[in-house]
């Protein structure tokens, strides 16, 4: 069994965590991060399975426009990576049929809400919800202290300070309901469906519960630059991967961290694997504060942590598929599609699925010819909703997409379903749990779990802390970790 000794260990390969990986590394810090799978990316990567690659979780990639954090990082790393700019970024199909087109022109997109679900209240909601999009961007990277948990904080998050960021907190205590209620779009039902399955995208949770800030800032995504990666989203991680290896750090695959103890005298932690032993002054953990709690001894860490960690009852898994279709001239030229299920989602009483196609000039996932298509829905309480019926999900999705004209039967060449348990098997994320933690009214911003892990050396990133689910989500938690590491020690 190896031993091996590191300035910073990071656990765990998603974005956030190599986000930090390598911004520490880029400061010249020596960096060693450790990954139980063969590959890293984590929910947002990608898996090759009969010839073809699938994407592993995430589809969409956003982040990219001035003042947002991979545009950040991406910058600070001098990285080009070839990414292709979406014209359309998704459509939808409601339960009665009705397509709709989310572009990402304001202008544009408010006329064809206007179209589909009348013209009172659309307008003033839209650009409402726009601009406090605008405002929560151009403040997430200016406030990398928040949220708070030291003085040095404050005097940052102080020095940071511009008038427009003041109206952003009183948006945490209202929910998405009040803002449509306001814009006399609460008894507008068919609009109220379209926003809650829109929000369950990158919100993980419905009107009710959404508040403002992070609602209004989740509805608008597709108002921004949307990117396909080539490749495959694996693409993203490979990169910052090749960046931190030629930058001294180095990736250790295959070590499932089994353990992680302080050092006596505050001198760092001892990293237990099913490989070895690591041991590292500084300490980033890239993982669900579920799994996180589990590896600590410290009672009083563990009860700290206790405050954070949601039940399962309050998170989300995902049933997904894999298909692989002959293309042809009814394959859809828009790559990002929500369609709601009349009567839902057999087995799983979902609403919607979310179908992300393959580019097809983008051969390296599929052959000249041939569509990749990834499909995904929610499982709400996945740690008692146990989907066994896989053969009938699969042919159950193959006759949807027929009739939603995606292929014909015999255009099939390939389906496979997962389960929430294959999240597990995969990620090792408890209960199957995907996403990051659902938006909730009564979560604050500023209560949650902050980048700070023990108060000494430990660090946290990922989609369970603050600000959340998404890549560019986790992106800013590496971003905010790495921040406080350095200006903490350095």
């Amino acid at each position: 069994m190896e031993t091996i000794d590191v300035q910073v260990a990071v656990i765990g390969a998603g974005f956030g965590g190599l986000t930090a990986a390598t911004l520490l590394a880029k400061a010249g810090l020596q960096v060693a991060v450790v990954e139980q799978n063969n590959y890293p990316g984590g929910c947002a990567s990608s898996y090759k399975r009969k010839g073809y690659w699938f994407e592993t979780g995430a589809t969409t990639l956003v982040g990219l426009d001035q003042g947002m954090p991979l545009r950040y990082l991406f910058e600070e790393l001098n990285l080009q990576i070839p990414l292709l700019r979406l014209e359309i970024p998704m459509q939808v199909r409601l339960p009665d049929g009705t397509l709709l087109t989310r572009f990402q022109r304001l202008e544009l997109w408010i006329q064809e809400a206007e179209r589909v679900f009348g013209v009172e209240g659309q307008r003033a909601f839209w650009k409402t919800c726009y601009q406090i999009s605008q405002r929560v961007w151009r403040t997430s990277l200016r406030q990398k202290s928040f949220p708070f948990s030291s003085w040095s904080d404050v005097w940052q998050a102080v020095k940071a300070l511009e008038i427009e960021q003041l109206s952003l907190p009183p948006l945490a205590f209202r929910s998405m309901k009040d803002l449509l209620s306001q814009h006399g779009l609460l008894q507008n039902n068919a609009f109220v469906a379209f926003v809650d399955q829109q929000l369950l995208i990158t919100a993980q949770n419905k009107h009710t519960e959404v508040n403002v800030l992070f609602g209004a800032t989740a509805l608008c995504y597709t108002m921004y630059g949307n990117y396909y990666v080539p490749g495959g989203l694996r693409q993203l991680s490979n990169h910052l991967v090749q960046y931190l290896e030629q930058h001294q750090g180095q990736m250790l695959y295959r070590r499932q961290v089994r353990q992680i103890i302080p050092k006596a005298k505050r001198e760092g932690y001892t990293i237990f694997t099913e490989k070895g032993t690591i041991t590292a002054y500084y300490l980033v953990c890239n993982l669900p504060l579920n799994n996180l709690q589990q590896l600590f001894e410290s009672a009083q860490l563990r009860k700290k942590l206790a405050t954070y960690i949601l039940p399962a009852h309050k998170v989300n898994g995902a049933f997904t598929w894999g298909v692989v279709f002959e293309r042809s001239g009814t394959t859809p030229a828009v790559f990002h599609h929500q369609l709601h299920v009349p009567g839902g989602v057999p087995f799983i009483g979902s609403e919607s699925i979310f179908v992300s196609l393959s580019h097809p000039l983008d051969e390296e996932r599929a052959p000249k010819g041939i569509c990749v298509a990834a499909v995904s829905t929610h499982v709400h309480h996945p740690e008692a909703t146990w989907i066994t019926q896989k053969k009938e999900l699969e042919r159950w999705l193959v006759q949807f997409l027929v009739e939603q004209q995606f292929f014909t039967q015999e255009q099939v060449r390939f389906v496979q379903a997962a389960t929430p348990g294959a999240w597990i098997e995969w990620t090792g994320r408890e209960w199957g749990q995907v996403g990051g933690y659902p938006q909730y009214l009564n979560v604050k911003p500023w209560q949650m779990k902050d980048a700070r892990l023990d108060g000494d050396k430990a660090y946290l990133c990922g989609d369970t802390v603050y600000p959340g689910q998404g890549i560019p989500g986790v992106c800013l938690s590496g971003i905010i970790a790495a921040d406080k590491l350095l200006r903490d020690h350095f």
